[in-house]
């Protein structure tokens, strides 16, 4: 009696190839354009278009069109998703097995010595910089050093980012200012990210070789084709750079979050 072969979990079979498994571990860190990726993993451009196109296809992979330069395309990894799609193939393998995500570690109002140094930067310093700032801040309690800055400061902080950040997450910023990053000259900062595609490409080097990494992310404040730049469109920019910043923050202490 022959016996009946179950398939794999759609998301072994995308994460197997070796290909695709190099795609997601190097968006796993930030994202890249095509012909970043193409140099990055060493294959053919029309290959590696195939397999972000099935990574795209299963739900992994998202693609977003750079804001600076709409002719490139920025890809970029669904954390969440990867975490779902792991716990669910841990489950099918044994119940037993199932992958529930680590609780916080609870915050430290302790100062850390070596504790990483980030920089976070946009255009205007206005919105999305000043969010992932506060909200690593608020995440982290104390174990990260953080700042951000622009490369054309606004006068202030948008009021939608000042109200949000009050209303969602008790963080207070009435009175931060932007910040250009010429101020940060001299400063050694561990990771700068950048997020928006603008500031990438205009930014200056900062010393010290720190990592750097890109989250391609819309500002709210500009109204798009299919949304407005009102308090939803804030909303939904805080929710994503929230829920990188929280699979960030394992990066940065990791001695600390499995402790």
């Amino acid at each position: 009696m022959a016996s009946s072969l179950q398939a794999a979990p759609a998301f072994v079979q995308l994460a197997a190839h070796p290909v695709r498994w190099r795609l997601l571990t190097l968006l796993a860190a930030g994202d890249h354009r095509v012909r970043e990726l193409v140099e990055l993993v060493g294959q053919p451009q029309n290959l590696v278009s195939y397999h972000l196109r099935l990574l795209r296809g299963g739900g992994l992979v998202t693609a977003r069109r750079s804001t600076f330069d709409a002719r490139d395309s920025y890809y970029h990894l669904d954390l969440e998703r990867c975490a779902q799609e792991l716990a669910d193939t841990g489950a099918v393998l044994h119940p037993a097995l199932r992958l529930d995500p680590a609780p916080p570690s609870p915050p430290s109002s302790a100062a850390h010595a070596g504790r990483p140094v980030v920089l976070f930067t946009c255009t205007g310093n206005s919105a999305r910089s000043p969010i992932a700032e506060a909200l690593l801040r608020h995440h982290a309690g104390g174990r990260v050093e953080v700042t951000s800055a622009g490369s054309h400061p606004r006068p202030r902080l948008h009021p939608y980012a000042v109200h949000l950040l009050r209303e969602r997450h008790g963080i207070d910023l009435i009175d931060q200012r932007p910040r250009h990053v010429d101020t940060m000259a001299g400063r050694r900062f561990d990771y700068v990210i950048s997020l928006c595609d603008k500031v990438r490409e205009v930014c200056p080097d900062i010393g010290g070789h720190p990592r750097r990494l890109h989250w391609s992310i819309p500002d709210p404040a500009t109204p798009s084709r299919t949304e407005g730049a009102g308090s939803p469109a804030f909303a939904r920019t805080m929710e994503e750079i929230d829920t990188r910043i929280r699979y960030l923050l394992p990066v940065l202490t990791p001695q600390e979050v499995s402790s």
